[in-house]
């Protein structure tokens, strides 16, 4: 248009309309890429009206006349005709383009008749305050308990005809939420089922049958065991060392536990360590209050996640690859009884009384047990392998500006018996976030950054095998895509109080999306530091931290000491999760909103800021506790030739990054894509590089130096130091200098990594 005007001007004998006040002198470096622009003020004449004349060659001014006024007059007269129908023409353009969009707001801002790009819909700016009204709102229409008792109202035990059909029903319930792609991943994996007999427990001498449970312990050995029954509490270390100060040699025993405090795979991994010959675990009525004394309960015990027969590689097709197992399976025998059964094994043990501290509520005389007397007990496990198909279910809102970047929300939908808690809480929520989130995207205009993948897996019962076996067949590309895993599963229990088990990485995020949410003992802001648990192996969000180096979440609203007792029992059906909330379906409607609304302000930031909404710097406080630790045994260390410098040195190394980093977030422009995207490519990074790179994922799968499991670990470290003062001739002086060593330059691998180009990384440490 400019060109236009300064042509007609020019054809009816006017001067020109504008100059450059700069000229353009090439650097005398010779660099093309850089123009100097100079003010030529001394070059600069002023005319005979007062303005500067910016050409250096001397020009004739026409005179003036009434026929130069005349064109003068014409051109502006006809330059205003031409801006007048070109701005008509591009308004009455843009309104036919936006005719479609204003009939359906969903319509997309591409042509459905023709491949042509029309004007594009200037999209609703809605701002972090928008967004959590808007998700409260959509979420307001929930309905949590007709998905609950959905998901609950069939069998769907992992594997079976009910789960097949009921990811059926998720994968068109996704479709029907108009999510951007839902797909299927599918799965060849070995479970474990009751055999065709049933599993026996009895008293020897005279026979007498103690219980033929319904319930069963999966990856347990299938054999046939007998011993004198000793009494270890939980099964913690700590109670094992102190069963042994009573009972100075278990081997051969069968060994009963209580439920509770730490996972089954653990109780039978330390009896196995021991020498026991078989494993009990039953529930007490102290920690399990208002369950049936005839109830028994089901899990599993391979200390892992996953397929155990395809250890830290995926079971896509399992005629591929060789017959291995992972080293977590227990190879001793292990069943759940009731607490009426444990009663009568409590009755004819001897042997000293068992301290306060370990005395339940069964009625009987609790006691550690005896090797000398006492009559016997006889394990007989006969569960079977059998290979299944499972189906884990994906949908997948699409990030506008990184679409391969995404936050993963999962909950799992298998379950051994009704699973109301234990499968519907979790899907419920599942379900409800993805039909809000897919209408703030479709209709409310929110555009994420990043995209928000919904995740429905099988075969959770059995150890998180669904999302293991996902995160092992795409170990290659995920831990550089996905950012963060939200964890659904039995988010709501109850309603006066609440705890959580995180990577430090997502604690301040969490802190934010609790802002205004309250139980018994106040705001759950205010007092969230005392609601931290340790993240368990059977935590489903554990695979993805221990794993993948993936930053996880999952938190839980429950009762406090009243826990929900009917976990992993038949009895979790929706009539006994109402009772815990007094029969009021709107009590526990709210707290499935509460549950909601937390996970999803947590994914809403991680895809609505610029920069990835993870506090990469908790790391540092972890490791200075980690450090202090280790100098306890500065004095018993420096005996064996080491010291604790070099892990320090490491420590420091890693501070300094991390404030490398926020220094470099502080002064980037995070509006600029690229340089945006390499900020948080540094940030989402720091978890993986936790994973010791010294450990092999197919014999060591969880790799990570602070949440994994294995002589890699930095507690492992400190448990050996712990074994060293108590008995010095069980330490392994030389594989405890290369662990460390090898631990130590998995935190310094870390702190250069995120530091960022190599070329920096020497400067700075």
């Amino acid at each position: 248009m400019d060109h236009a005007r300064k042509a007609i001007y020019n054809m009816f004998g006017g001067e020109p309309l504008s100059y450059t006040r700069f000229s353009l002198a090439r650097q005398p470096d010779g660099d093309n890429s850089h123009v100097e622009m100079k003010l030529s003020a001394e070059d600069e004449e002023v005319g005979e009206n007062g303005s500067i004349d910016h050409l250096h060659t001397q020009t004739v001014r026409p005179k003036n006349s009434n026929r130069h006024i005349w064109f003068v007059l014409s051109a502006v007269t006809l330059l205003f005709l031409i801006g007048f129908l070109t701005g008509y023409l591009s308004y009455r353009g843009r309104m036919q383009a936006e005719k479609p969009c204003a009939a359906n707001p969903d319509v997309t801002s591409y042509s459905a008749q023709t491949d042509d790009l029309a004007e594009p819909v200037k999209p609703v700016e809605l701002y972090w305050g928008d967004l959590k009204q808007k998700l409260e709102e959509r979420l307001k229409s929930a309905s949590f308990q007709t998905n609950i008792r959905k998901v609950f109202s069939t069998s769907h035990e992992a594997g079976s005809p009910g789960d097949e059909v009921l990811a059926g029903e998720i994968h068109s319930l996704f479709e029907a939420y108009r999510l951007d792609k839902v797909w299927n991943d599918e799965h060849y994996v070995r479970l474990q089922a009751p055999g065709k007999s049933p599993n026996v427990v009895s008293l020897e001498g005279p026979n007498e049958a103690v219980e033929t449970p319904k319930a069963y312990v999966a990856y347990s050995e299938s054999a046939e065991v007998s011993g004198k029954p000793v009494y270890a509490n939980y099964g913690r270390d700590e109670d094992f060392r102190k069963l042994l100060e009573n009972v100075p040699n278990i081997n051969g025993t069968v060994v009963l536990v209580r439920a509770g405090e730490i996972p089954f795979a653990k109780k039978a991994a330390n009896a196995k360590k021991l020498g026991a010959a078989g494993v009990l675990i039953y529930p007490d009525p102290a920690d399990f209050r208002n369950l049936r004394q005839d109830a028994s309960l089901f899990g599993h015990a391979h200390l892992g996640t996953g397929d155990p027969y395809t250890p830290g590689f995926p079971s896509f097709n399992h005629t591929q690859f060789p017959p291995v197992e992972s080293s977590g399976l227990p190879r001793i025998p292990v069943q759940t009884i009731s607490s009426s059964a444990a009663r009568k094994i409590f009755s004819v043990m001897n042997g000293p009384v068992c301290p306060a501290p370990w005395t339940g509520t069964t009625g009987a005389t609790y006691k550690f047990g005896s090797t000398a007397s006492g009559r016997n007990v006889k394990l007989q496990v006969k569960n079977e392998l059998v290979e299944k198909k499972i189906l884990n279910i994906f949908g997948v809102i699409k990030g506008f500006v990184e679409p391969d970047r995404y936050v993963v929300l999962g909950a799992q939908r298998d379950s051994w018996g009704s699973g109301a808690v234990k499968a519907g809480v979790g899907t419920a929520l599942l379900l409800e976030l993805a039909r809000a989130f897919s209408d703030m995207v479709k209709k409310d205009g929110y555009k994420p950054r990043r995209s928000v993948v919904f995740a429905s897996w099988s075969a959770g019962d059995f150890g998180a095998v669904g999302a293991t076996e996902w995160l092992e067949g795409y170990a290659a590309s995920l831990h550089l895509k996905a950012f963060a895993y939200i964890n659904l599963d039995s988010a709501v229990t109850g309603s006066r109080d609440f705890k959580f088990s995180a990577s430090p990485m997502l604690k301040r995020l969490l802190e934010e999306a609790v802002t205004g949410f309250k139980v018994s003992s106040g705001n759950i802001k205010d007092v969230l530091a005392s609601k931290e648990k340790p993240l368990r192996l059977d935590d489903a969000s554990f695979p993805f931290i221990a794993y993948s180096g993936i930053p996880a979440i999952s938190f839980s609203f429950y009762d406090g000491e009243s826990v929900y007792p009917f976990l992993g029992t038949e009895d979790d059906t929706i009539d006994n999760l109402l009772s815990f909330f007094g029969s009021s379906s709107g009590q526990l409607d709210k707290m499935m909103l509460a549950a909601a609304e937390i996970a999803g302000r947590m994914a809403l930031r991680m895809t609505h800021d610029h920069e990835l909404y993870l506090d990469f710097t908790s790391y540092n406080d972890r490791l200075l506790r980690l450090v202090g630790k280790f100098l306890a045994y500065r004095k018993d260390l420096e005996k064996i030739g080491l010291g604790v410098q070099w892990l320090m040195s490491a420590r420091g190394d890693f501070n300094r990054a991390t404030q490398a980093l926020t220094l470099d977030v502080a002064n980037t422009d995070l509006t600029n894509t690229v340089a945006c995207r390499a900020l948080n490519d540094r940030i989402m990074k720091v978890e993986y590089h936790f994973l010791s790179p010294y450990v092999s994922p197919k014999d060591t799968p969880l790799r990570h130096v602070f949440f994994g499991s294995g002589p890699h670990t930095l507690q492992s470290l400190l448990d050996q130091l712990s074994v060293w003062k108590r008995d010095q001739s069980a330490f392994n002086e030389t594989s405890f200098k290369n662990q460390l060593a090898l631990a130590t330059w998995t935190i310094q691998g870390a702190a250069n990594a995120l530091s960022g180009d190599i070329w920096d990384i020497d400067n700075e440490f």
